[in-house]
């Protein structure tokens, strides 16, 4: 996105200096699903993802859902799952029985391409898990990103074979639901991630969020399930090493 323009090597840098082995860039519409690959062609650490966010689900066209298959099977080695697509009701910039459709369409994409997905759901958990139920199973599963949910629609969504990722509203004092979340799902269904450049954890919150961040969640994530930060580090790259099928090098028991 804008706000890391002229900044990629330096923030890689502080990344992977900070011990943060891999990075999944997240498309949002096709320039930035293109953006993303060429940024992952560049940098070893970096993956990406192609795929239309809810909020433009309005504009969406056939074509540009067909380039979305064109890049990912033009970039096999850059390219590891379908994502950012959801239903967002919150903001609703696009029409709930727009976003849906939308939403089912790329969910086939990515069978029909053999990847996970990256799905963002901001208060529509039933509907999201409606259409995923109906669209699925889906083999290579997939991660339920920055969720908020209750509980028991993590759970939910686990038995659908997919993961929950947590970022850093987990270090927000109030942010109750997500810490039960980051607390109680099996260490096998849990990722961590930072939604750059939103959502910066605390110390930083309210500044531009990037990579080298993570370590302030994951410091926080495994306090809250006493364990330590070598554990998750290595749990959660397993995770997705295993989702997006890619090999990522875990951070070693010395450096963590």
């Amino acid at each position: 996105m804008s706000q890391y323009d002229g900044e990629l090597e330096d923030i890689i840098n502080r990344a992977n200096t900070g011990n943060v082995a891999g990075i999944v860039s997240i498309g949002i519409d096709v320039s930035s699903s293109l953006a993303n690959i060429t940024i992952a062609r560049r940098f070893s650490c970096v993956k990406a993802t192609v795929g239309i966010h809810p909020h433009d689900a309005d504009k969406v066209t056939d074509r540009e859902l067909a380039d979305l298959i064109e890049l990912a099977r033009a970039h096999q080695d850059e390219v590891v799952a379908v994502g950012e697509i959801g239903l967002d009701y919150f903001k609703a910039y696009s029409k709930p029985e727009i976003q849906r459709d939308v939403f089912r369409k790329q969910l086939r994409i990515a069978k029909q391409l053999d990847l996970p997905v990256v799905i963002h759901d901001r208060d529509a958990h039933q509907d999201c898990f409606t259409i995923v139920k109906e669209e699925g199973p889906f083999p290579r599963g997939g991660i339920m990103h920055c969720f908020t949910g209750a509980l028991h629609w993590a759970r939910r969504f686990i038995d659908e074979n997919f993961a929950l990722s947590v970022g850093g509203i987990t270090t927000f004092p109030n942010a109750k639901t997500v810490r039960e979340i980051a607390t109680h799902i099996p260490l096998q269904s849990l990722l961590l991630e930072t939604d750059g450049p939103f959502l910066a954890p605390v110390p930083y919150r309210g500044k531009r969020n990037e990579p080298a961040y993570l370590v302030e969640i994951a410091a926080l994530v495994a306090k809250l399930r006493n364990i330590s930060i070598a554990t998750l580090a290595h749990a959660t790259t397993r995770n997705a090493q295993r989702i997006f099928n890619c090999r990522f090098t875990a951070p070693s028991e010395e450096t963590s």
